[in-house]
C-alpha cells in the first residue's frame, strides 16, 4: 500500500511539473524572439524561402538588372559620325523572351527544347532628334530593333500508359528592342 501511495505522489509531481511554465512558452515568448533578433541581426531573424519562391526572385532581379533599364550613354562626337547598334541582345535574353516550357510530370509526361539554334537580325537602327527628357536632361534617343529566330527541335516524352516519343522542328521568331539614350553636349559620364 506505502508503494502505491509513493508511485502515485510520484505521478502528481511530474504531472504538476509539467504543467508549470517551464519558461518554454510558445506565444508569449514569440514577440521577445523577434525583438531579441531584430536588436541583434539589424532586421527580422532569417526566414527559409521556398525554393520555388526564391527562383522567381532571382529571376525578377535578374531581368531587373540585365534587361529592364535603358542606358544613358556618352554624347555622339562629330555632326555626321557613323552610330550603330552595337549590342545584340544576348542569347539568355532571347530564351527568356520565348514562352518558356510549360507542363509535364517526370517519366509521365516530359517536355524539352534540344539542339536551340538563335539567328539575330538587325532591322532598325536610327537616331531620333533632341528631347529633353525628365531626370536625364537633353539627349537622342537611339532605336536597335532586332528580330531574333530561335529553331530548337521541340520534344515530347511519355513513358505511361503507352511510351512514346515525339519530335518536332519548331521556330519561334521574337523581336526585342535595345533602345538607349545619348546625352546631347556636356563632357563624358566617366568617373575617374
Amino acid at each position: 500500500m506505502q508503494r502505491k501511495g509513493f508511485s502515485r505522489a510520484m505521478l502528481w509531481a511530474c504531472a504538476t511539473m509539467a504543467l508549470l511554465p517551464a519558461g518554454c512558452r510558445v506565444v508569449g515568448d514569440m514577440s521577445t524572439t523577434l525583438a531579441t533578433g531584430r536588436s541583434f541581426f539589424g532586421t527580422y531573424p532569417f526566414t527559409p524561402v521556398s525554393p520555388w519562391f526564391q527562383q522567381g526572385i532571382e529571376d525578377h532581379m535578374w531581368e531587373k538588372e540585365r534587361y529592364d533599364r535603358v542606358p544613358v550613354l556618352d554624347p555622339i562626337e562629330g555632326q555626321y559620325a557613323p552610330v550603330f547598334c552595337m549590342d545584340p541582345p544576348s542569347d539568355d535574353e532571347v530564351m527568356r523572351t520565348i514562352p518558356s516550357v510549360q507542363g509535364g510530370f517526370p517519366f509521365l509526361h516530359e517536355k524539352f527544347r534540344n539542339n536551340v539554334r538563335i539567328v539575330k537580325e538587325l532591322i532598325a537602327d536610327y537616331v531620333d532628334d533632341t528631347r529633353v527628357y525628365p531626370l536625364v536632361g537633353p539627349a537622342q534617343l537611339h532605336h536597335c530593333h532586332f528580330k531574333c529566330t530561335v529553331y530548337f527541335d521541340a520534344t515530347v516524352r511519355s513513358n505511361w500508359p503507352i511510351p512514346f516519343t515525339h519530335h518536332d522542328e519548331t521556330t519561334e521568331v521574337v523581336y526585342i528592342d535595345h533602345d538607349h539614350l545619348h546625352r546631347v553636349g556636356g563632357g563624358s559620364t566617366s568617373q575617374p
